[in-house]
């Protein structure tokens, strides 16, 4: 396993009274590309701003490579930002966009060139030297800011939902850039977003936020499949979330129906949710399912039909690619593998 390059000790942040983030406890491995993730106002561009340096916390410590930066000003930290908004200089060219931290630093003109010559290249924008940044498409202007804070060459990079401005084609193009950026420079990335789509395409790991605390950490693939709790069921995809009873090890029972699964460790009959995603649901018109509804409402996505069955009075959001017409009696089962048992939050 990587070792660790930050380290986030019980941070808390409040704000006039309220409380922001609370006592949140988090660290990030070397190279890795990880994702803040959740609603507006869950604390994630808070913790972004307080590994940055442009707040303080109220009360816990950040560390970086073991020592204590809690306090350290931003431009003493291995860290640089891209902002959501870019912050790019209208007065100065692409090429003087770029070099401007290197100046800063009172670099060599031939290592600027040099430098700043690599990022044009790695962000696809050689030739662009003396481009205006007035002249340039949101894309390109996006890429400058990144360019800009990477050549730098900082062990972090922080992104604030930087894809935030750009339409969909474009936004779905720079996922795939940005992630290919980070493993081509072997550097950490710590990517902020309230998209779901985003957080599962690019990121290694995925922290799920809300009200300032952490709801979840792990792979995409752990986040979607096995939510902790109905908040991240909700939030990351889409789930029928359902009432259950858990009767025995791998048994449990929905909408008064029997169901095998392949969760363990609850207490027998104890109240549980369920999720189950609309992917999963099995749909057929003969009568070998476990449940029975009717369709009440077809969409057609693209690549799938989004139909809503009503089955004893819970409304299962289906996704498949065949179409049972509106009315169409039909019969509704889950793998248990399928099936994803919780805890209900007290």
């Amino acid at each position: 396993m990587a070792e660790k390059i930050l380290d986030l000790q019980n941070l808390t942040k409040v704000y006039e009274g309220n409380t922001v983030l609370n006592n949140l406890n988090l660290y990030v491995r070397k190279n890795e590309f990880i994702t803040l993730l959740g609603p507006s106002g869950c604390g994630k561009t808070t913790t972004l701003r307080l590994i940055g340096g442009f707040e303080t916390p109220t009360s816990g410590k950040i560390f970086f490579e073991g020592q204590d930066i809690t306090n350290l000003p931003p431009y003493k930290r291995q860290v640089n930002t891209v902002f959501q908004k870019y912050a790019l200089f209208p007065h100065l060219n692409v090429f003087e966009n770029i070099a401007f931290g290197l100046r800063l630093k009172k670099v060599s003109e031939s290592e600027i060139k040099e430098r700043v010559k690599k990022m044009l290249a790695l962000v696809n924008l050689t030739g662009y030297e003396n481009r205006e940044i007035s002249s340039l498409s949101g894309g390109q202007q996006q890429r400058v800011a990144i360019a800009r804070a990477l050549v730098n060459e900082p062990k972090v990079l922080l992104l604030d939902e930087p894809l935030g401005a750009l339409d969909l084609k474009l936004r779905k193009e720079m996922q795939t850039e940005l992630k290919k950026m980070q493993q081509a420079l072997g550097i950490t990335f710590i990517f902020v977003t309230h998209d779901q789509e985003e957080a599962l395409t690019m990121s290694d790991t995925i922290v799920v936020m809300n009200g300032g605390t952490i709801q979840q950490i792990g792979r995409p693939e752990d986040i979607y499949n096995e939510p902790k709790n109905a908040f991240v069921a909700e939030f990351i995809g889409e789930s029928n979330i359902l009432d259950g009873i858990m009767l025995d090890d791998c048994l449990v029972e929905i909408l008064g129906q029997k169901f095998r699964c392949v969760d363990k460790g609850f207490n027998q009959n104890e109240p549980v949710d369920v999720v189950i995603r609309p992917e999963d649901i099995l749909v057929t018109r003969e009568n070998n399912g476990k449940l029975e509804g009717y369709v009440e409402n077809v969409t057609f996505k693209g690549v799938h039909y989004e139909m809503i069955i009503n089955s004893s009075e819970f409304h299962f959001k289906v996704h498949s690619t065949k179409m049972e017409p509106v009315g169409t009696k039909v019969y509704l089962d889950v793998e248990p593998e399928n099936i994803h048992i919780m805890k209900k939050v007290k």
